[in-house]
């Protein structure tokens, strides 16, 4: 502005005919305006006079010709820039120097752009997709295996094991089966249908059966109790001429002495001790 009727609010100086500058309704000559509030350059230190641009960012001013990039120099004016430590950076060389690569393609993941984070890697948004359809993952479950990302239908599709009951996909855990999977709920007794997977099992004809339903449909029975004769846990047994005993039962019919590993006489369907044999 020129005045052609005012003293300056400082020194007192007219300032008919001169430059001034306003401020909260009090004028200024140039001279005392900017010594008293021109905001001192980031960059170059001295002030900022009335007649060049200041540009501010949080509460820092610039000459216009200052506003550079720290490290490549290049003009930040109207353009983005970033900030580190106080520096300014333009976004290329912030980049370079901050940015996170995508775990994909290796390539610097630029400010701004939206990006994925997963097991401590970064990704674009365009490369975190699933490894056999391409489609984006986003926060979609997914499953990974050997390094590559696969939505959940793709790896159940190509990776994942199939129940040999029920042939629906075995997500956890699960039982194997005379090499077969199996889930933990399908793998039951051919007879009751009991759950098996936590308890003890007898396979007969290639189907499991619990401990049970094998004695009641199959095991042999003991010549004098009747009770299914096994060998689970170990337990001896004795037969002879098709029959079975179990060893606590295979005893003289007469005296009841323990025939085991001894020698005995029959007599029809009944085993004695020698001297019972020939009394």
């Amino acid at each position: 502005m020129t005045s052609n009727h005012t003293d300056c609010h400082y020194c007192l100086q007219s300032l008919r005919g001169r430059k001034y500058a306003l401020r909260e309704e009090n004028t200024y000559c140039i001279t005392c305006y900017d010594s008293l509030f021109a905001n001192p350059c980031e960059e170059c230190k001295q002030p900022i006079e009335c007649d060049s641009k200041d540009l501010s960012y949080k509460g820092r001013h610039w000459h216009e010709r200052c506003f550079k990039c720290t490290k490549c120099s290049r003009s930040l004016v109207e353009k983005p820039f970033a900030a580190k430590d106080e520096f300014l950076l333009c976004t290329e060389c912030y980049s370079d120097e901050y940015s996170s690569k995508c775990f994909h393609c290796q390539k610097t993941i630029m400010p701004g752009s939206r990006k994925m984070e997963f097991k401590g890697s970064s990704w674009h948004e365009s490369c975190f997709v699933c490894q056999y359809c391409r489609q984006p993952l986003g926060t979609k479950p997914l499953i990974t295996k050997d390094n590559e990302n696969y939505c959940v239908p793709c790896f159940e599709k190509q990776f994942a094991q199939r129940c040999y009951s029920c042939k629906k996909v075995i997500t956890s855990g699960g039982v194997t089966y005379h090499d077969q999977p199996w889930h933990k709920e399908c793998f039951v007794c051919a007879g009751c249908k009991t759950q098996l997977s936590e308890q003890r099992f007898i396979s007969k004809d290639a189907y499991p059966y619990c401990v049970d339903c094998f004695n009641k449909y199959y095991a042999k029975k003991c010549a004098a109790c009747q009770k299914p004769v096994t060998a689970l846990g170990g337990a001896k047994f004795i037969t002879f001429e098709e029959r079975q005993w179990h060893g606590e039962c295979f005893n003289c019919v007469k005296c009841s002495a323990s025939l085991v590993g001894q020698g005995f006489l029959t007599r029809q369907d009944d085993v004695l001790c020698h001297e019972c044999g020939l009394a």
